[in-house]
Formats: C-alpha cells, sequence, structure tokens
C-alpha cells in the first residue's frame, strides 16, 4: 500500500537527462532510443557514458486487475515463483527432477481438493500431508537456491528484485556495463523456460505474509477495507495479495496457464539506462529474446465501477492507535483532472506548508499525522485517499470534521498564486531528486509504456502543470469532495 505517485515525478526525466540550463521535452524524445522486437517486445535505451554501470527493469503488462475470480492473488504468487528457477537455473538435473515435482503437483491438487470438502476425513488429510512433506524433502536435493541471485551477486548486481502492482510486475537490477549480455542471457531464460518449483511451501510463504502485512498489520487491515468498501465491482478492490482463501485455492497449472499467456513478449517492455550503446543493447535483446513465442495481449479489463451514489462508510477494530482515511473516485491519465490532482495534493498534503499538516498538526493539534495518495492503480480511474491519525484525546470525528471543512475550503476560495507556485516547484524538485538515479528513469520509462501506453506521456507533463490555474482547482475540489463520492474508513480499539 505504497503513497508512490511516479507521476509526481516526472518533470525529473527532463531534469536529468540534460544539462543545466538546457531542460526541454525535445530532447528528452532524442534521448530515448527504442526498438520493438518481432514478437511484440518494446526496448527503450537510455544512453549515460558517464556511468560506470546500467540499471534494467523488464516490467510485464500485468498485474493482480487482470486476474479473475478464480485466480485472485496469482500475479503477486508468480513474482515470488520466477525467481525459483528455470530449466537450468536454480536445479542441479532437471530431468532427474521433472518427475518429482508431477508427484508433487498431483499430491498436492488431491491435497486441495480434499480439504474443499464441507467434512474431509481427518485421517487422509494427514496421510496426503505427510505424503506431500516427504515428496518435498526428497525435492530439496535438486533445488539450487537463489542461484540466479547468486550469479549476479558475483558479477557485481545490486538492487536485484521484483515488485507487483495492480497494473504491472517489474523485475529490476542494476550491473557492471559489461554485464550486459549476462543480464539478457538470465531474463530471456527466465521469460521462456521458468519452472514452478517449490510451488506449496512457497504458498505458505505468500500466507504468512498476508497474515504479517494485512491481518497483523493495522494500516494494511484499513486500507485493504477501504478499498472493498469504496469498489463494488471493479476489481481494483481486491488486495494484490489476494484473500487468503484465493491463495489456499492456488494451482500449479493455473499458475502455469497464466504465466505462459501473458508473462510474454507481447506484454513486456524493457528499459535500460546507464553505460551502453543503444545498437549493442538492441543486438543482445533480439538475439535473446527475439525467438520467444509472443503470447496473448493482455485483454482490458471490462468491469467499470459504477457511479457511486452515496457516502460509504466501514469501521474497522484492531487492537492499535486509531487512524482514518476518507478515498473519493477520479479520473485517471491522461485526462487533465488528473494533472490537476497533482497540484491539489501538493497544496493540501505535500510536507509541512500543506493546509493538512498546518491545520490539523501544527494549529489544530489534532492530528500527529495527515497525508494524500493515489490508490490503488492508475490504468483505470481510481482513488485519492487523505489519511490521518488523531493526536490523544482527540476522536476520529474531530479530525474527519476538520478534514472535511479544508476540502471545503478548497473549492470555495481560490489557491494563492505563492501556493500554487510552491506546489509547482515541489513537484520538479522531488521528481530531480528520484530521477538522478538510472533505475528511477528505468523505473519511469516502463510505468508510462505500460499504464499510459506510451512512455512519451512524459514529455509535456511541465507545460500541463505550468497551466494549471486556481479556478481549475476550485471545480475540481467541489466536483470531488462530494458527501456521494466519499468512502471512510476508520480504525479504533474495540469498546473505545
Amino acid at each position: 500500500m505504497s503513497a508512490f505517485s511516479p507521476r509526481r515525478l516526472l518533470a525529473a526525466v527532463l531534469l536529468c537527462l540534460l544539462p543545466a540550463g538546457a531542460v526541454g521535452a525535445a530532447t528528452l524524445v532524442e534521448k530515448v532510443q527504442e526498438h520493438t522486437l518481432a514478437n511484440g517486445l518494446r526496448l527503450l535505451v537510455v544512453e549515460r557514458p558517464d556511468a560506470a554501470t546500467f540499471s534494467a527493469q523488464l516490467t510485464v503488462n500485468v498485474g493482480s486487475v487482470d486476474e479473475s475470480e478464480n485466480n485472485r492473488g496469482l500475479a503477486h504468487f508468480l513474482e515470488h515463483l520466477r525467481f525459483k528457477g528455470t530449466r537450468v537455473l536454480g536445479v542441479t538435473d532437471y530431468r532427474a527432477e521433472q518427475p518429482l515435482l508431477e508427484a508433487i503437483e498431483a499430491t498436492g491438487n488431491a491435497l486441495d481438493a480434499l480439504r474443499r470438502q464441507p467434512r474431509p476425513a481427518a485421517d487422509e488429510v494427514q496421510r496426503l500431508e505427510e505424503r506431500l512433506a516427504e515428496l518435498q524433502q526428497q525435492h530439496r536435493r535438486f533445488v539450487v537456491t537463489d542461484e540466479a541471485a547468486q550469479i549476479y551477486a558475483r558479477h557485481g548486481a545490486v538492487g536485484f528484485n521484483a515488485f507487483t502492482s495492480k497494473d504491472q510486475t517489474s523485475y529490476v537490477v542494476s550491473l557492471p556495463a559489461n554485464k550486459l549480455e549476462l543480464w539478457a542471457w538470465i531474463e530471456a531464460d527466465r521469460m521462456r523456460n521458468a519452472v514452478l518449483r517449490e510451488f506449496y511451501t512457497e504458498r505458505e510463504v505468500v500466507l504468512e505474509e498476508r497474515r504479517r502485512n494485512y491481518d497483523g498489520d493495522p494500516d494494511g487491515l484499513l486500507y485493504e477495507h477501504l478499498l472493498a468498501t469504496a469498489f463494488n465491482v471493479h476489481p481494483y478492490r481486491h488486495p494484490i495479495i489476494g484473500w487468503e482463501s484465493d491463495i489456499r485455492n492456488l494451482s500449479p497449472a493455473a499458475a502455469r496457464r497464466f504465466m505462459h499467456a501473458y508473462y510474454a513478449p507481447a506484454n513486456t517492455v524493457i528499459a535500460l539506462v546507464g553505460n551502453l550503446r543503444f545498437e549493442v543493447a538492441r543486438d543482445l535483446v533480439e538475439r535473446y529474446f527475439g525467438a520467444i513465442p509472443a503470447g496473448l495481449p493482455r485483454p482490458p479489463v471490462a468491469a467499470v465501477e459504477p457511479e457511486q451514489r452515496g457516502e460509504r462508510r466501514v469501521q474497522v477494530f484492531y487492537d492499535a492507535e486509531p487512524r482514518l482515511s476518507l478515498a473519493f473516485h477520479k479520473a485517471t491519465l491522461p485526462q487533465r483532472e488528473d494533472y490537476v490532482f497533482d497540484v491539489l495534493d501538493q497544496i493540501l498534503t505535500a510536507g509541512r506548508t500543506s493546509r493538512l499538516y498546518r491545520s490539523l498538526v501544527v494549529e489544530q493539534h489534532l492530528a500527529t499525522a495527515v497525508t494524500g495518495y493515489t490508490a490503488p492503480g492508475a490504468r483505470y480511474p481510481h482513488l485519492y485517499v487523505i489519511a490521518a491519525t488523531p493526536r490523544h484525546p482527540h476522536s476520529l470525528a474531530e479530525v474527519e470534521q476538520a478534514i472535511l471543512r479544508e476540502l471545503e475550503r478548497l473549492g470555495r476560495e481560490p489557491v494563492s498564486a505563492e501556493e500554487l507556485q510552491r506546489a509547482r516547484t515541489r513537484l520538479r524538485l522531488d521528481r530531480l531528486r528520484f530521477l538522478q538515479s538510472n533505475s528511477g528513469l528505468a523505473r519511469m520509462l516502463t510505468y508510462f509504456q505500460v499504464v499510459a501506453g506510451d512512455w512519451r506521456y512524459l514529455v509535456d507533463y511541465d507545460d500541463q502543470i505550468a497551466s494549471v490555474s486556481a479556478e481549475e482547482i476550485m471545480g475540481l475540489a467541489r466536483k470531488t469532495f462530494r458527501t456521494a463520492n466519499r468512502t471512510v474508513a476508520t480504525l479504533e480499539r474495540k469498546g473505545s
């Protein structure tokens, strides 16, 4: 449940690509070189000859929003499983391993089917559990744990990781400049030949992650209830990790079908940024990824969230300090109001000079913290969320009313020229800090290629932000911060 908003960081793309005094959208277009393979994979390259390394970001245009009710949680689970290796990585002898993998899968499927019965026979459940544990123990002799990570580390890699969001899945690493071919070989092998080994043991790891980060974390718990209440129809309502029952019912066969269909070149964009040459990178990507089957283009989500017709509220009890979240439905990029919201959010919640921080934390001493962010994705219309933590002895109701007064004021009074300029300046500075790194720029290029359909969305961002007016902010505040468009989620101790 990150509050990270890549749109706030766009202007730094321009700033970090160019020498001082030479900022301009045209130069950004010149710096990003691109190539599309016959199988649909798109390559974006930015040469930075002064760097000692390069950063690679391979992003698949598939996230949890693309799951169905039969496989929720699968995109996140596949992120885990794709670190388990391939037919040559992560295993000592794949040919000898394969029959054992089939036996593990058959036993695991039988155990899952038995557990789904209304009254499973306890002795049969125990027998299958023991058989599965025995097979998994036998399988361990074939496993080379984290072999890809070990190879990368021996060759000077840093930041080898992955993340899954509502909208996409990304695999990232930074390497010395002379290790580009090593990267291409490993990542193409992971795309073509991934083996989903240790499926059932990793499923338990994900279940524990869910218990820790959602069921056992007050922020995660509140966020999950907020989304499930604000969205009635759209799959943005479901947690990325899936509900517990979803995770328990994920099968190896379903995971393979989903992976082979969509984790393929037709849905993949690669960004390489750093000390490399475009021609060399293009040829290596063609050599290693070019023969991989295209896969199926990921279809758009058909579900459309109906307009909200009244305030929704959800109350969560948990043994933790109380907290509050207010969510409002809003449009996503590339609509004009998405740019306006970036400026509006800066004025409302960004830093100690923001309106809500000054009012609730500094002046009235009602809250210890207040923040704003968009969630949970950006490919489809989403939410603007304001979250706050009351300061004892003030109540959730007091904090909520104070926030609503500031939102009403934003729709009634134009913001000052000083506030407007401060918001624009802060947006530029924030992005500059983020995107001075190779990995930051690679992340931004793939993000907008996936979410907006073209990384060039970011080219005119500065001009769009500069043209946002006080009247636009007022109009958007009146349109968005309506009672009928509001969802309120509170967390408090039972009996408080």
